[in-house]
């Protein structure tokens, strides 16, 4: 009995001395993690302590998702929008149809989502369709990858209309302002030197036709002369005058085409100018009217049903369509037809009656 307590009385020594050396063990691994992250800390500072593409990933979230309609729709003027992407971006964009290249949008989702989108695969120098589909392909699986409802119109964009690109300007500043958190951003930087030049403007490509004339005019004179070299001379003294008077003639018909391909030049730039100066005053009447129905949408979506057959009439003339207005038209236009041949069958009926 005496054996069997001392027996006991030792095992629960052992385990008690295991015991402690365990919390020994884990109390000096932890001491031992403490001071590596200490020592860490201080020979790294500001450094973060996670460093995988995965996790950053996953501190994205999700998109804050807009939806742009009549009433929540900002009316912002072309030149506002395209002053905005110069200073976000700074770009040296001129028109709304130059975002049609999509890569100021595709650097607007790396501004407000640093790495869903690799700007080394953009293509800022975008002059051909291809290049601007390209684009657009980046920007939508940005979107995918943020969880953006917003279906993007690819086919309207690169065609570079004017209405189509500022609409989707215009819900993305929306979307823009409800996602942007104030943070820093260079623009330059973070294209790595790429040099962001807008598209072409067709209008302003000028051929050179004078260079391509003058090269034009002296081959035939060349080859004039390398003919007067090769053949044989007559013998005759008569012939001689005749040649002498051919050569002359030979180098002036260039020196006339030349003068005529200038001037045709100098009238086709009188025409492109004019022609520039033209849709400008187009553009801004357009601008001008837009803005002006665009008003009385607003006033009509204000009144409510208050007037409500006028707001609906109203409502239905600012919307109708081409072929709308035409069926309208004829409608009445036989309503009135009908009112005049009514009106003598009536007169001779009184004059019957009396």
């Amino acid at each position: 009995m005496h054996g069997l307590l001392v027996y006991s009385s030792s095992r629960l020594n052992v385990m008690q001395c295991v015991q402690r050396h365990a919390v020994f063990v884990c109390c000096t691994l932890q001491t031992c993690l403490l001071y590596k992250f200490c020592f860490f800390c201080l020979m790294h500072p500001g450094k973060p302590l996670y460093i995988s593409s995965k996790h950053k990933a996953k501190n994205w979230g999700m998109a804050v998702n807009v939806y742009s309609t009549s009433i929540t729709q900002e009316t912002m003027s072309r030149h506002d929008i395209i002053a905005w992407v110069n200073d976000i971006l700074c770009l040296n964009y001129t028109k709304v149809e130059q975002l049609s290249s999509g890569a100021a949008y595709c650097q607007f989702m790396d501004l407000l989502f640093p790495g869903c989108i690799s700007l080394k695969k953009v293509k800022f120098q975008a002059k051909l369709e291809h290049e601007y589909i390209h684009n657009f392909k980046l920007l939508q699986a940005s979107f995918k990858r943020m969880n953006v409802d917003k279906i993007i119109p690819v086919e309207k964009l690169v065609k570079g209309r004017f209405q189509d690109n500022l609409d989707f300007i215009q819900w993305f500043k929306k979307f823009f302002d409800a996602n942007y958190d104030g943070k820093e951003y260079d623009p330059i930087a973070a294209r790595q030197g790429q040099d962001a030049i807008p598209p072409p403007d067709p209008g302003e490509q000028i051929f050179n036709l004078p260079k391509k004339s003058h090269h034009a005019a002296s081959s035939p004179t060349a080859g004039a002369s390398r003919l007067s070299s090769t053949t044989p001379k007559p013998t005759t003294p008569t012939s001689r005058p005749s040649s002498a008077k051919k050569i002359p003639v030979a180098g002036s018909t260039p020196a006339k085409g030349e003068k005529e391909l200038e001037a045709q030049v100098v009238h086709l730039t009188e025409q492109v100018n004019t022609l520039k100066s033209a849709l400008e005053g187009v553009e801004k009447e357009r601008d001008y009217y837009f803005s002006k129905l665009r008003e009385v949408e607003l006033l009509c979506q204000e009144q409510g049903e208050e007037n409500a057959p006028f707001v609906d009439r109203l409502m239905e003339v600012l919307y109708a369509s081409d072929e709308q207005d035409r069926a309208e038209l004829a409608e009445g236009e036989e309503k009135d037809g009908n009112q005049h041949e009514e009106g003598p069958d009536g007169q001779q009926e009184e004059q019957d009656e009396y």
